[in-house]
């Protein structure tokens, strides 16, 4: 596993929070150490409940490679993945996965209320412009 890689899936999720787009979730697939597929949560950006950083990484990375399985590749993210995730990198049969140490509880909560505040004042602000 590549910490640059590491680095990259949490640099997607920081730039995520930055720019208003959902919450702190990056994720990559690589093969042969060269991302295939990248994402980060878009969830409220996109009305969509399935676009969590992994799924979106994970759709990438199929088409690239025109197949569901993704048997010779390494996945890379920023947190832990939820149950809905887990199923998805279950399904896809990656080679690896890597996901950083996590922060003590409290300042993990911490991100993520700060975060999901964050996205979702940015998505009333969105829909009240339209």
């Amino acid at each position: 596993m590549s910490a640059d890689l590491m680095r990259r899936a949490i640099a997607l999720a920081v730039e995520n929070v930055r720019c208003a787009r959902g919450g702190p979730f990056g994720a990559l697939v690589a093969k042969h150490g060269k991302v295939i597929g990248e994402g980060a949560n878009s969830v409220t950006a996109t009305n969509d409940p399935t676009a969590h950083a992994e799924i979106v990484a994970i759709r990438g990375a199929c088409h690239a490679l025109g197949t569901f399985q993704l048997t010779d590749c390494d996945l890379y993210t920023a947190c832990e993945p939820c149950p809905m995730c887990l199923g998805a990198i279950y399904w896809a049969r990656p080679r690896a996965s890597s996901m950083p140490e996590l922060p003590p509880m409290p300042q993990m909560r911490a991100l993520m209320t700060r975060s999901f505040t964050k996205s979702c004042n940015a998505h009333r602000n969105r829909a009240a412009s339209r």
